[in-house]
């Protein structure tokens, strides 16, 4: 389990989050929701160092995360953001290679199991074809499958995504959730930010509810749906359906 106890965030010296307390439960998918400028990538970003963490406590699995060394850090928790100011100019396979960094020596030599893992995360976020490919000439889909690979490569029990299907049209925002939820089932660990408040809701086991620079509620999405909270804080309906094929929620504005 991921947890910040009593912890105030700030950026360039600007307090963001004050005294917030949550739980990200173990061996789920926990998403975080809010408006604009509510906080949520703040939030996240104190487990990369983009924001500082200026009192409390984050412990992970009941060690202080904060007191680990970066390299122990990325060994456990892999981070994927969602702005790149610049694109890489290298091959695919190149890019996923550097996933695999935190757990190599001072040569970063790979080896037999190395490789295999890189492969793996290659097949998995089904980017192989683009091996050797540049990075900077692939469509919008493609490249945050391709990062997503190099979070793979990194064989992480905790990964973290900001954003991960922002600008993607459906069917590469519907392969991305696929992946996530199949990490999920094989025991990982998934914290992510989305806009999208229906793929939020339906992917998601745990909801994080962020407004005003405050966690205003978590809990599972069924309860917090119940509750009436997602709805006063974004002023929308939801509506929720089910048939024989599964469960639906509808979002409006």
């Amino acid at each position: 389990m991921l947890r910040y106890e009593n912890v105030t965030l700030s950026c360039d010296r600007t307090i963001i989050l004050e005294n917030v307390s949550v739980d990200f439960p173990a061996n789920a998918i926990t998403t975080v929701i809010g408006p604009n400028g509510s906080g949520k990538t703040t939030l996240l970003q104190a487990l990369n160092g983009s924001t500082t963490v200026n009192s409390g406590k984050i412990y992970l699995d009941d060690q202080d995360y904060l007191s680990m060394a970066p390299r122990k850090r990325a060994q456990i928790l892999s981070f994927l953001p969602q702005v790149r100011s610049t694109l890489p100019t290298i091959p695919v396979k190149t890019l996923v290679e550097h996933g695999r960094f935190p757990h190599l020596g001072f040569s970063r030599k790979m080896g037999t199991e190395d490789r295999k893992i890189i492969e793996n995360a290659m097949k998995l976020a089904d980017v192989t074809e683009y091996a050797y490919q540049s990075v900077d000439t692939l469509s919008g889909g493609v490249r945050q499958r391709v990062f997503l690979a190099m979070q793979l490569a990194q064989d992480c029990d905790y990964l973290v995504a900001d954003e991960p299907t922002t600008y993607l049209d459906l069917p590469s925002q519907k392969k991305i959730m696929s992946i996530y939820k199949e990490l999920r089932d094989a025991g990982k660990t998934i914290i992510l930010v989305l806009h999208d408040l229906t793929q939020a809701l339906q992917i998601s086991d745990n909801i994080v509810l962020v407004n005003e620079q405050k966690i205003i509620a978590s809990g599972k999405p069924e309860a917090l749906i119940k509750s009436g909270i997602i709805e006063e804080v974004f002023n929308l309906k939801i509506k929720q359906f089910e048939d024989e094929e599964g469960k639906y929620i509808v979002v409006k504005a």
